[in-house]
């Protein structure tokens, strides 16, 4: 049978390799994401998609939306937390409340609405799973970075929670942590530091891979295989798990 899989912020990056992986495994996925372009997009490039705009930062919009994709999915067997912003670049005393405040929205309070209005539906289903996404910043300190890593790290005791607590329903909860993931976004953070520092992309590049033992940038086609396997049966007795995916990094960077 088919798994029914949810998948947040699924339009675009990482979370729209997630959702294709899916769709190609056959499962039914519903998608959804706050770039409705983008949705319209993926229901045309991925047919058999079903999307819906969604802010996952607003409770009563996350949980219409949950009870539409179970509803449109015909019951729920894997959600994908993937819905997350990076939030401010500045030291701990220069941060705007507000944009703290913003990112905890966001990457906790988004992630625990979606969660919460999905663990009915997921009881009801033989092989309930959870995939949460956290980050190499949920793993150690990011200088500059303190929303960000302080909401990575609580999706990380979430998970852990989470994995605890559902359990005894046969439900698995585990999180992945990648590192810094090829594209567009690693691009330009990498130019905007030769840049400021008067050095070179390749010169940033190298301070980058400096700190994994695997030199090179995550690629989300193998996050997704990751989070495929995840759903398997093949990873039945796996939960309560962070699973890095970062060339073996040794800090934040």
């Amino acid at each position: 049978m088919s798994q029914k899989v949810i998948v947040t912020a699924g339009a675009a990056g990482i979370g729209l390799e997630i959702v294709k992986a899916f769709a190609a495994s056959g499962a039914n996925v519903f998608v959804c994401d706050i770039d409705e372009a983008a949705l319209m997009e993926l229901e045309h490039n991925v047919p058999g998609v079903v999307t819906k705009v969604c802010d996952v930062s607003k409770r009563s919009d996350v949980e219409a939306m949950v009870a539409f994709g179970a509803q449109a999915l015909g019951g729920l067997d894997v959600l994908v937390n993937n819905a997350g912003i990076s939030g401010p670049t500045s030291p701990v005393e220069e941060i705007d409340p507000d944009e703290w405040e913003k990112v905890m929205q966001v990457d906790i309070n988004g992630t625990f609405y979606v969660t919460r209005s999905a663990i009915p539906f997921l009881k009801k289903s033989s092989a309930g799973v959870i995939i949460n996404m956290s980050s190499l910043a949920g793993r150690f300190g990011y200088e500059n970075r303190s929303p960000y890593s302080t909401a990575k790290w609580g999706i990380v005791g979430f998970t852990k929670t989470l994995s605890i607590e559902l359990g005894r329903y046969g439900i698995r909860a585990n999180a992945i942590l990648p590192g810094a993931v090829a594209g567009s976004r690693i691009e330009r953070v990498l130019q905007g530091r030769a840049d400021a520092n008067g050095t070179s992309f390749e010169e940033e590049k190298d301070k980058a891979m400096a700190i994994q033992s695997l030199k090179g940038f995550i690629d989300p086609k193998d996050i997704a295989a990751l989070a495929l396997f995840l759903a398997s049966d093949s990873a039945k007795m796996i939960s309560g798990q962070i699973l890095p995916i970062d060339g073996d990094a040794k800090a934040a960077s």
